[in-house]
């Protein structure tokens, strides 16, 4: 049996896990899926990006896990991916999951075009709206899928997509599996090409697009058991 603590990406909480999770624990393994500071059921309470990082932690020592693995989907692998250096021997794997990764110092918005993203906080609070549902069209998802994202769905806390993260030490000196969603791109972000190349951490494709925990879930969760296997 290994322990999944599992975070979702900008917008949504831990609910979005629930298919993915129901198979982890109908495999023998221990689920927990984790909703981050000022999302869905916690929504109001002030985040930035190292709230998010402490949160995970917290998540990992308040209920004692070792041997754990944590998984990062999209956003979410910026403070996961910290997270993972901070929890020390208690990590057997980090699982990226379409995912950005930390650079020290740059922020999730940090390399990419985001000036769009950046005016969209500031015009609303200081948080990132969700997108609509044409936001999702494309990426292999169900009418109902879609719905379920657009429903459940809440603005997100823009500190923690600026605020820059904090590591020690090279990414590629954790145990990872990256998990590429193909109907996203085919291209990993350039933080992670490196570990990638280098044979450091291992690539997985998935035929399906950026919200895996929706168009795939039995797929997804039989990609992180093997990552916890070593597979």
């Amino acid at each position: 049996m290994t322990d999944f603590v599992v975070v979702a990406g900008a917008w949504l909480g831990a609910w979005a896990w629930e298919e993915v999770t129901a198979e982890l624990r109908a495999a023998g393994h221990g689920a927990h899926p984790l909703t981050l500071s000022g999302l869905a059921e916690k929504r109001g309470l002030p985040a930035g990006q190292q709230t998010h990082v402490r949160d995970v932690v917290d998540e990992v020592e308040r209920l004692g896990l070792r041997d754990v693995v944590l998984v990062g989907h999209s956003y979410s692998g910026v403070p996961v991916g910290q997270a993972a250096e901070r929890i020390g021997d208690r990590l057997r794997r980090v699982v990226f999951v379409d995912a950005a990764v930390p650079v020290d110092g740059e922020s999730f918005l940090s390399g990419w075009p985001s000036d769009p993203v950046r005016r969209s906080i500031a015009e609303h609070d200081g948080f990132w709206p969700p997108p609509e549902a044409d936001g999702f069209a494309g990426q292999g998802l169900t009418d109902d899928g879609i719905a379920r994202l657009v429903g459940g769905s809440t603005p997100h806390p823009g500190a923690t997509l600026t605020e820059p993260a904090v590591l020690t030490g090279p990414l590629d000196a954790l145990p990872a599996t990256y998990v590429k969603c193909l109907l996203d791109g085919d291209e990993p972000p350039p933080a992670a090409a490196k570990p990638l190349e280098s044979g450091t951490w291992e690539p997985v494709t998935m035929d399906t697009g950026h919200w895996p925990m929706f168009s795939r879930p039995r797929a997804l969760a039989r990609i992180l058991h093997e990552a916890a296997a070593g597979r």
